[in-house]
C-alpha cells in the first residue's frame, strides 16, 4: 500500500515577504514532510521583512534564507489549500481547491514588537490548519 502524496498548502500575500513567509515557516517547522509549503506574492518584494525573520526566529523558526517568490498559476494548480492573506483578487481560483482568506494585520514597516502578536496569531491559525489536514487525511 503506498502512502498518498503530502497535502499542498500555498500561503499568498501582497509581497510575499511578511505574513505568508511567517506562515510558511510555522507549517514547514510544525507539520514536517507531512505538508508541502510553498508562498508566494501578487508583488513581492525584494527581500523578507527583518522584524518577520526577529520575531520568528524567538519562535525557533528560521526564515532568514527565504526570499519573496512571485505568485503564478501553476503554483495555485499545485496546491491543495491557497491561503490568502490581503491579496485579494490577484489569486487566481481553480476547481478543486480550499481556499481560505486569513485576516491579518500587514507587518510592513512595523517593529518586531508590533510583529509578534501578528506572528501569534499566524502560529494558531497553523495550528489549526495542521489539525483540519491531519483530520482530512485520516478520512
Amino acid at each position: 500500500m503506498t502512502s498518498a502524496p503530502p497535502t499542498s498548502v500555498l500561503f499568498v500575500c501582497v509581497h510575499n515577504a511578511g505574513r505568508s513567509q511567517m506562515a510558511a515557516g510555522f507549517l514547514r517547522h510544525l507539520a514536517g514532510d507531512r505538508v508541502e509549503v510553498r508562498s508566494a506574492g501578487s508583488l513581492p518584494g525584494d527581500r523578507v521583512n527583518p522584524a518577520a525573520v526577529e520575531a520568528m526566529a524567538e519562535a525557533g523558526v528560521d526564515i532568514s534564507g527565504r526570499r519573496p517568490e512571485v505568485l503564478t498559476p501553476q503554483a495555485v494548480r499545485a496546491s491543495d489549500y491557497v491561503i490568502t492573506m490581503g491579496c485579494g483578487d490577484a489569486c487566481p481560483v481553480f476547481p478543486g481547491k480550499r481556499y481560505l482568506d486569513w485576516e491579518l494585520e500587514d507587518p510592513a514597516g512595523k517593529g518586531v514588537e508590533a510583529v509578534r502578536p501578528i506572528r501569534d496569531e499566524i502560529r494558531k491559525r497553523v495550528e489549526a490548519l495542521i489539525a483540519e489536514i491531519d483530520a482530512r487525511r485520516a478520512g
